[in-house]
């Protein structure tokens, strides 16, 4: 049994190289049907991306990459269409401040479902799965395990985008004090931001600098301020980005709505310690119900109950 399952996997193996292997040869072969109209319906005609030729390379992680990445994108692409949701990663990603596609978040969720299956595959073969009866239910598990980690990568980015907006609300009380204080030193908004930009470091310096990159390239600032406003998910830093852009079309005191904004941010900051105190408070009571207490009430009935056994006749 264990010679058939080994010649069986080296089989898949072999199958699976020879399609990856023809597959990929007869992609560049065969150019797509956007790379041959491009040149006719652009203004300027570039070169196809299928005819791109490609830096050679002597490592062999190279070669297995140029091999399987054509599946991988394919796969990338029967995913989107099954998963959809392109608008909320999109979203997503603009939320935490990634430079990543929606087309490359795809191919890094099958990379991660492709490892996923892997690992529960070696896995098998080392014990598991080489039980008789056990193939197809271990080939189950392995995946639902790709689908795990699929999930997993989706995950990853709301935790990356969470993480992101916490340490926007941590710093977004000294960049708008530090904001007010270079408006009310004289300079001009567009100047008090480069000069945010140039100092500081961090998520809201970052937002900072692409509302400062397109008032650069021609847009007005109030325009880049709303659509600041526009893709943060932060309902403090949304009010703030729209207050600064009417206070600049008005001509509002800058100074004193940058204070007023980082008064309300320090108020939610210190609502929201005191709600996580209370939940805190609540979760410690589990370890000293359940933990201390029965402890401190074995010491003290236990040398009574010992005592009584002794006594006892």
């Amino acid at each position: 049994m264990t010679g058939l399952l080994l010649g069986a996997t080296l089989g898949a193996f072999l199958g699976i190289g020879l399609v990856m292997t023809s597959s990929s040869l007869l992609s560049s072969r065969r150019p797509s049907l956007e790379s041959r109209v491009a040149p006719y319906i652009r203004d300027v005609a570039t070169p196809a991306a299928a005819w791109t030729p490609i830096v050679a390379s002597d490592r062999p992680a190279s070669a297995l990459a140029a091999l399987t990445r054509p599946l991988i994108e394919r796969a990338a692409e029967r995913l989107e269409r099954i998963l959809g949701g392109r608008e909320s990663i999109a979203r997503r990603l603009q939320r935490a401040g990634s430079s990543m596609t929606v087309e490359a978040f795809r191919f890094s969720q099958v990379v991660w479902g492709i490892s996923g299956f892997a690992a529960g595959m070696t896995v098998g073969l080392l014990g598991p799965a080489r039980q008789p009866g056990r193939a197809v239910p271990w080939f189950i598990i392995c995946c639902g395990l790709a689908i795990a980690a699929i999930l997993a990568r989706d995950s990853a980015l709301t935790r990356t985008v969470r993480r992101r907006e916490r340490q926007v609300l941590e710093e977004f009380p000294v960049v708008a004090d530090l904001l007010a204080l270079a408006v009310a030193a004289g300079e001009s908004p567009g100047a008090a931001l480069g000069r945010i930009v140039a100092t500081c470091r961090g998520a809201l310096p970052e937002e900072f600098a692409v509302v400062l990159a397109q008032s650069r390239t021609g847009a007005p600032l109030t325009t880049a301020l709303d659509a600041m406003a526009g893709r943060n998910g932060l309902a403090v830093v949304s009010r703030f980005a729209e207050g600064f852009a009417v206070a600049i079309e008005r001509g509002t005191p800058l100074v004193d709505v940058l204070n007023a904004q980082a008064a309300d941010v320090r108020e939610a900051g210190k609502r929201s310690l005191i709600e996580t105190g209370a939940r805190k408070e609540i979760a410690m009571m589990v370890p000293v119900v359940f933990l201390i207490m029965p402890v401190t009430l074995l010491f003290a009935f236990f040398p009574g109950v010992v005592g009584l056994n002794m006594l006892a006749p």
